[in-house]
């Protein structure tokens, strides 16, 4: 698979070119709404004195990361407020890189593209591991396949594509292989707040010097388009202090700052929003899920329930998840996927559906339709 070239706007550009009607699962865009207090936000900043329209501080705002370490129980010089978790990443990546002697990325098989992406950009070896039979990545495994060749290994709980959700033993093993190969662990977190099993745990819990975590705000409060996310990058005083450091002048180099109105908002939400906002959330989506994993059923496809996140992913009999049936899905079902080959070998036969459109049901019914 081409990881240098971003995969899913090709899915998308077709599907808005389709001579029909099609159902768009395909971009993880929530279709509900963000909650009131960011809204109340943005209209406050709207008439703040113009000294609140200039530069923020290039690592974010202050309150902004003192609510986040508060609720991540850190230190706040640990947060660096990014664009999107997209930016996290990419700084804890190549500070991992820079920092470590290995010149290795290690990944999990299927992968999120843009990590196996990045690694490409970055000009790093990439070596992928195997999900099992369950979806899941087996802390085994990474530990047989990281070598003092690796400088950086990712994780990704809940898990996009596959719903996969690990507890804490399973983080603090990943952090722990991670100290036995002087790599660094990042752990997109992304996807926390959409976790049904209840097993979910943070990589920031096992308290390793060899971890940092990402995450943002675009799933969790429906604002996709704000770009505010954070990483959470290890002590100062610690062996790997200077990875914070690193990422500070990194993206006041690329970015100077991000949006000030945008992390006003998100602050105002975080200040404001109840746990029953996040609740119904996944209530939402798990209606979908059940739904959607019924009618996979009457279409004779295998298929993976997720413990987190809002993707399914399907196997049907003898289509596999090529780009051309992928387009064929569109041109004769109108329901777009992506297909499986994108997020690596393991899962090349699949397709991934992204449950984040209100017609989850007349996608399940044009499925069940056309394999039926």
């Amino acid at each position: 698979m081409d990881y240098e070239t971003p995969q899913f706007f090709r899915v998308m550009q077709y599907a808005a070119r389709a001579d029909r009607d099609v159902v768009d699962m395909v971009s993880g865009n929530p279709d509900w709404d963000p909650p009131e207090g960011l809204r109340d936000g943005l209209r406050d900043y709207a008439e703040a004195d113009p000294s609140e329209f200039q530069y923020p501080p290039s690592v974010g705002l202050r309150e902004l990361r003192e609510e986040i370490a508060a609720r991540r129980d850190v230190a706040v010089e640990r947060v660096t407020v990014t664009n999107g978790a997209g930016e996290a990443n990419h700084l804890a990546m190549t500070g991992g890189l820079d920092h470590f002697d290995g010149e290795e990325v290690l990944l999990a098989d299927p992968v999120y593209p843009y990590y196996a992406g990045r690694a490409n950009f970055l000009g790093a070896e990439t070596r992928f591991v195997s999900v099992d039979d369950d979806n899941r990545l087996d802390p085994a495994d990474v530990r047989a396949a990281a070598s003092d060749e690796t400088s950086v290994v990712v994780v990704n709980s809940p898990n996009n594509p596959t719903g996969a959700v690990y507890d804490a033993d399973a983080m603090a093993e990943f952090a722990a292989v991670a100290e036995a190969n002087d790599a660094l662990l990042v752990s997109d977190e992304v996807y926390d707040h959409f976790d049904y099993s209840g097993r979910f745990g943070s990589a920031i819990d096992a308290d390793s010097p060899n971890v940092v975590a990402t995450n943002s705000f675009s799933k969790s409060l429906a604002i996709t388009g704000f770009r505010v996310g954070y990483a959470i990058f290890p002590p100062e005083d610690g062996p790997n202090g200077d990875l914070v450091e690193r990422a500070r002048t990194r993206h006041m180099l690329t970015n100077v700052a991000g949006s000030r109105p945008a992390q006003y908002a998100v602050l105002q939400a975080l200040k404001t929003t109840s746990p029953d906002y996040y609740a119904e959330c996944r209530r939402r989506l798990e209606a979908r899920i059940d739904r959607f994993c019924e009618a996979l059923d009457e279409a004779g496809a295998e298929f993976n329930r997720p413990d987190g996140g809002f993707y399914v992913m399907a196997r049907f009999p003898d289509f596999p998840g090529s780009f051309e049936n992928v387009y064929e899905l569109i041109d004769e079902a109108g329901v777009g996927g992506m297909p499986g080959e994108v997020f690596g070998d393991s899962r090349a036969d699949w397709i991934r559906f992204a449950l984040v459109t209100p017609r989850v049901d007349e996608a399940a019914e044009r499925l069940a339709e056309f394999f039926g």
